[in-house]
């Protein structure tokens, strides 16, 4: 059951076809169509423990009328995805090409309907548009949107990518999908363009490079930057037997031009943003271990860059450094039901020169910059057919400010998804 789930999960996430992790199979002609993808749905409550202030963010806040608990309907982590991908044999070459639609079932309008002027928080997104050719001889060439290379492995292998993890509420509307571990133990992959090399599989290991799009960073302090792609890659080493799993490493570097003030300091001043992370899978029979770190500067937290840099004036822009990791162990009991326990924390550091309330400008803090956050989560993974699955989750985050601001919620999902 656990290796069927990862399977599926990854051909929702990567649509990687397969005979594996195929789903609807046409044969076209020269071509073979792959159909694939999920729907998921999950009730959610949120109870607010604390709430000190304002940190930057608003998921786990109270309401506006003070309430402290919040129900809603929502995807989870995943959000529904329908995934079309074509592959065929030309001129000695693998070729593919893949296009996926994501979707969910939250609505922040009254009605769902965007009349209330709120609007339906179902936007229909796109989050894979990219072509593929090589040869399992000397790899494969990637170019076009998909997952980014540098931290996908720690969110593959997140139980929660099967719920809902961390999140799920912003100002007491839900959101169309949840955090799970992001932003409490890895730093979000996001969905970039690119142009990667994957390398052919030598004995379990494989190694895949590439250059993305870098316009990821806004804001006053974070800029814009076109001085040069970003830098991505990652190696992994998979083995089978018993014992089964993987290790990898990764790395980013990006180059982060400040657009400042006109006039001011810091209005041209350049900065390398770059992280790296290692990790592990294994399993054992029924028991499954993971473990993941990952370090940088000016990297932030939750997603490459968001809080990572601090406008300093005469001084310039200056790196807040971050790092985070997490654990989790699971079990597959003889019902067939995977249970699983996961820790995982993200930190911010201050950059040089910041002092407590009085931060460099970053139009991303609300009140109060954050120092840690931390999950814990319990799951169950139910299998109520080979492409259903029943999920129940609890979360514990906690966020903590450089103020001695501190937000604390607890939130319980049930739902299920399914995948094809």
């Amino acid at each position: 059951m656990n290796n069927k789930i990862k399977l599926a999960v990854a051909g929702a996430v990567l649509s990687a076809a397969s005979v594996a992790n195929a789903g609807i199979i046409i044969p076209a002609g020269d071509w073979t169509l792959d159909i694939n993808g999920n729907v998921n749905a999950f009730a959610n409550r949120l109870e607010v423990d604390k709430d000190d202030g304002a940190l930057s963010g608003t998921v786990g806040a109270r309401e506006s009328d003070g309430e402290d608990t919040q129900y809603g309907m929502t995807t989870g982590l995943l959000p529904a995805w329908l995934g079309v991908t074509g592959t065929t044999r030309q001129n000695d070459l693998d070729v593919s090409f893949t296009i996926s639609f994501q979707t969910g079932v939250a609505d922040a309008g009254i009605h769902g309907d965007g009349t209330d002027g709120n609007g339906p928080n179902t936007t229909v997104a796109s989050r894979q548009t990219f072509v593929t050719f090589g040869d399992k001889s000397w790899g494969t060439v990637k170019l076009g949107k998909d997952l980014g290379i540098f931290a996908s492995n720690a969110i593959l292998n997140d139980m929660t990518l099967l719920g809902v993890g961390a999140g799920g509420f912003t100002n007491g509307s839900t959101q169309n999908t949840t955090f799970g571990g992001i932003g409490t133990g890895y730093q979000y992959a996001a969905w970039k363009g690119q142009i990667a090399y994957t390398t052919p599989n030598m004995n379990g290991f494989s190694a895949t490079v590439g250059i993305v799009d870098p316009n990821m960073f806004t804001g006053t302090s974070d800029g814009r930057y076109q001085d040069r792609f970003g830098f991505e890659g990652q190696a992994q080493y998979e083995f089978t037997g018993d014992v089964a799993g993987k290790v990898w490493v990764g790395a980013a570097s990006y180059d982060v031009t400040s657009t400042g003030t006109s006039g001011t300091a810091s209005q041209g001043d350049s900065v390398t943003v770059s992280a790296w992370d290692i990790g592990a899978n294994v399993n054992m029979g029924n028991l499954g271990l993971t473990a993941y770190y990952y370090d940088g500067k000016g990297n932030g937290i939750t997603a490459m860059g968001l809080e990572g840099l601090a406008d300093m004036g005469a001084s310039g822009v200056k790196r807040r450094d971050g790092d985070g990791g997490y654990v989790q162990a699971t079990y597959v009991i003889p019902t067939g039901t995977k249970l699983g326990v996961s820790y995982g924390v993200s930190n911010l550091d201050k950059a040089s020169g910041e002092t407590d309330g009085s931060y460099g400008a970053d139009v991303a803090v609300a009140t109060d910059l954050i120092e840690k956050q931390e999950r814990w989560t319990v799951g169950a993974y139910h299998p109520l057919t080979k492409n259903l699955n029943l999920v129940a989750e609890y979360n514990n985050v906690e966020r903590e400010g450089h103020n001695n601001v501190d937000n604390e919620y607890d939130s319980y999902s049930l739902g299920a998804i399914l995948f094809f």
